[in-house]
């Protein structure tokens, strides 16, 4: 696939923009991540199907309770510094649209990581729903009431400002709208995502990332063959798994736990226990 192709949401029409809106729905977010833009704007028909068999993880209280353990997985082993809007340096009006956006990270932070493993262990032939659990969660309902209208959608800056590159680089969570607070909350920061309990936290995350697509209840249904089966070409399907291997290794397993850490920092990070 080409990464930088991107079908945004203002060009989606038809079903494409119906699918879009099926996926901010089921990630309580306001607006669709990279992953989904760039593969709708190359392989759209794969996109739908693939949606339609990972989509069923996502609406269980078992993903419910993932994602809020992740969540705690990462604060309860960290110190994390709290900036109230004269901390934070910045106007009322851009203080709560930072906690609204750092907010939506914590959102789909532990529904990124969920998605990028079982579609790169599903892609490959791994492990998902082989150890399905048994209890009353599995197939419950997600609650609606959690992570309910939390977020706002982040800016889309294509490039930083020069002063702050160096902190957009090394947060790469998100696109570097307040130059000042994020360098101050970077450097506060550091000492802890830098040191033993955050690794431990990422350890702890991915532990509960695994055991959950390991047990969901659902499976689905994206093994080379049965891609092919489906009529997808070989180019479609090495496409699918060369860009899901990439995003579920490197960087991101760093990236995605931290990022409960930056909603913590202004107040907004969710729930940690259901």
């Amino acid at each position: 696939m080409d990464t930088t192709e991107q079908l945004h949401e203002l060009d989606a029409d038809g079903w494409r923009r119906g699918l879009y809106d099926d996926i901010k729905a089921t990630f309580r977010a306001p607006f669709v991540n990279w992953i989904f833009r760039t593969a709708t704007a190359n392989e759209p028909a794969f996109t739908r199907y693939a949606w339609g068999q990972v989509k069923p993880l996502f609406e269980t209280r078992a993903f419910a309770r993932l994602s809020v353990e992740y969540r705690d997985a990462v604060l309860s082993r960290l110190d994390v510094p709290r900036y109230r809007r004269p901390q934070a340096g910045v106007s009322p009006a851009a203080y709560a649209e930072l906690r609204g956006q750092l907010a939506t990270f914590d959102v789909v932070g532990p529904r990124l990581a969920v998605l990028f493993e079982t579609m790169d262990r599903a892609l490959h032939d791994g492990d998902v729903g082989t150890e399905r659990a048994t209890g009353r969660a599995a197939t419950q309902p997600y609650p609606g009431w959690l992570d309910r209208d939390r977020g706002r959608p982040p800016s889309m800056v294509d490039a930083p400002p020069e002063a702050a590159a160096d902190t957009a680089d090394r947060m790469c969570a998100f696109h570097v709208q307040w130059p000042g607070f994020a360098g101050r909350v970077w450097a506060d920061a550091e000492p802890e995502l830098e040191g033993g309990a955050f690794e431990e936290a990422c350890e702890a995350t991915s532990a509960l990332v695994d055991e959950f697509v390991a047990g969901a209840a659902y499976r689905p249904q994206l093994a080379p063959e049965t891609l092919r089966g489906a009529g997808f070409d070989e180019e479609t399907v090495d496409g699918a798994r060369e860009l899901f291997r990439t995003f579920n290794s490197g960087p991101v397993e760093t990236v995605l736990p931290a990022l409960p850490v930056w909603a913590a920092s202004v107040g907004s990070a969710g729930e940690r226990s259901l």
